[in-house]
C-alpha cells in the first residue's frame, strides 16, 4: 500500500475538489452561531433599527463593550460576512445597519420578531448541547433534569422562565400557525381543541382567519394567565376559550379538529400512542387529528432541522424524538384513524393529519 508523503497530502488537500471546506464550516459552526446569538442577546439589531446606522465606536459605547476597538470591528464585520448586517466604509469610518431580514425578524419591537427562540437557545440550549456526547452515551436529558429537576416542572413552576419559554415558542411557531390557519380547509368543521395550547396563539390564529371556528386552548392552569393575555391582545374573547387540564390524565375536550403542536416529539413511542389515542377519543366522527411538527422526510436526509430537533429532544427529554409521516401513519392507524396526509407549512415544519 503506497503511503502519501506529507507534501503530497498537503497538495492533495488544497485542491478545490478535496479541500475540507464543508468539514471546517460545520466544525466551526458554533462560532457563527454564537456571534448571531450574542448579537440577539445584546439587542443589537433592535438598536440599529432605532438608530438606522451606527459606527463601531457608537455600538461599543451603547452596548458597553470593554474589549479593544479591533475586536469590535471583527465582531461587527463577522455579522456583515454572515449576512446579518450591512456596512458602508471600513473600520473607524464604517457605518453599520441591518439587512432586510435582520430588520424584519430580529428587531424585538416588530411583530415578526423571531429572536425569542434565539434568546432561549442562547440562554439554555447552547450550553446543554455541549453535552450531546453524554446524551448519546447515557440516553438521558442534558438540561435541568441533570439536577433531578423535570424540565416541564422546572418551566411551569417558574412564572418568569415559563413566560420566556412560551415567548420563544411563539416566535418559532407563529409563521406555522398562520400558514396552517390559511392552508387547512376548515369549511367542514366548527370546533377546534389545541392540546398543550400554551399561550393560545394557534387557537387565536385559526379563529382570526376562520371566524366560524370556536377554539379551545387546553393546557395546565399555570399558563392560563399568559393565554388570557394573548386572547385579549387579538380581541378573540368569545372566539377562543381556555380549559385547564393535564393531557396525560384528563380527557381532551371534544372537537372536530384536535391539534397538538410540538407535543408528540417530546415523548417516547409508547407515550406518543397514548396521546394519539386520547386525541382519537376527542375527535368527533368525520373530524381530524393534526400534529404540527418538523416532520422528517421519508428518506431521512432532507429535513436537517427536523433531524436536529429530534436530537434536541434527546437533550431536553431523553426519550423524545421527531418522526416521518410514515411513522405517524403507522401510529394513527394503530389507534383507530383511517388515513393520513400532510400539509407543508413554513420552513421545515408540516402538519401531519389523521382522519377519523
Amino acid at each position: 500500500m503506497q503511503t502519501q508523503t506529507q507534501e503530497e497530502y498537503a497538495e492533495h488537500s488544497m485542491s478545490h475538489e478535496t479541500a475540507p471546506v464543508k468539514i471546517m464550516q460545520i466544525g466551526t459552526g458554533f462560532w457563527a452561531s454564537k456571534v448571531l446569538l450574542s448579537a440577539v442577546h445584546f439587542d443589537l439589531f433592535t438598536l440599529l433599527s432605532e438608530q438606522q446606522s451606527l459606527s463601531a465606536a457608537d455600538v461599543k459605547k451603547k452596548l458597553q463593550f470593554q474589549c479593544a476597538d479591533r475586536q469590535v470591528f471583527d465582531y461587527l464585520d463577522a455579522l456583515v460576512a454572515l449576512g446579518f448586517l450591512k456596512r458602508k466604509g471600513l473600520l473607524e469610518s464604517a457605518k453599520y445597519s441591518n439587512t432586510e431580514h435582520s430588520e424584519m425578524f430580529l428587531d424585538k419591537k416588530k411583530n415578526s420578531y423571531v429572536g425569542g427562540m434565539l434568546k432561549m437557545m442562547n440562554q439554555r440550549l447552547y450550553h446543554f448541547w455541549g453535552n450531546l456526547e453524554q446524551g448519546l452515551t447515557s440516553g438521558k436529558p442534558q438540561n435541568e433534569a441533570k439536577e433531578n429537576e423535570d424540565i416541564f416542572s422546572a418551566l411551569y413552576n417558574d412564572a418568569d422562565r415559563l413566560s420566556d419559554f412560551l415567548r420563544a415558542m411563539n416566535s418559532l411557531q407563529i409563521g406555522n400557525f398562520i400558514a396552517f390557519a390559511k392552508k387547512f380547509d376548515f369549511s367542514k368543521y366548527t370546533s377546534l381543541t389545541d392540546v398543550g395550547g400554551a399561550s393560545g396563539l394557534l387557537s387565536v390564529m385559526v379563529a382570526k382567519h376562520n371566524p366560524h371556528i370556536k377554539c379551545v386552548s387546553f393546557d395546565l392552569p399555570e399558563v392560563e394567565p399568559i393565554a388570557s393575555k394573548t386572547i385579549s391582545k387579538f380581541d378573540m374573547e368569545g372566539k377562543v376559550s381556555l380549559k385547564s387540564g393535564n393531557f396525560f390524565r384528563d380527557p381532551i375536550p371534544e372537537a372536530d379538529v384536535v391539534i397538538m403542536g410540538n407535543i408528540l416529539h417530546d415523548w417516547n413511542e409508547e407515550q406518543k400512542l397514548k396521546l394519539m389515542k386520547s386525541a382519537y377519543n376527542a375527535v368527533k366522527k368525520g373530524g381530524v387529528f393534526v400534529a404540527i411538527e418538523n416532520i422528517i422526510d421519508r428518506e431521512r436526509k432532507e429535513n436537517l432541522f427536523g433531524l436536529m430537533m429530534s436530537l434536541n429532544m434527546l437533550i431536553e427529554t431523553g426519550q423524545g424524538f421527531d418522526y416521518t409521516l410514515a411513522d405517524f401513519d403507522i401510529w394513527a392507524k394503530k389507534v383507530g384513524f383511517s388515513s393520513t396526509t400532510m400539509i407543508p407549512l413554513a420552513g421545515p415544519t408540516s402538519a401531519a393529519i389523521a382522519y377519523k
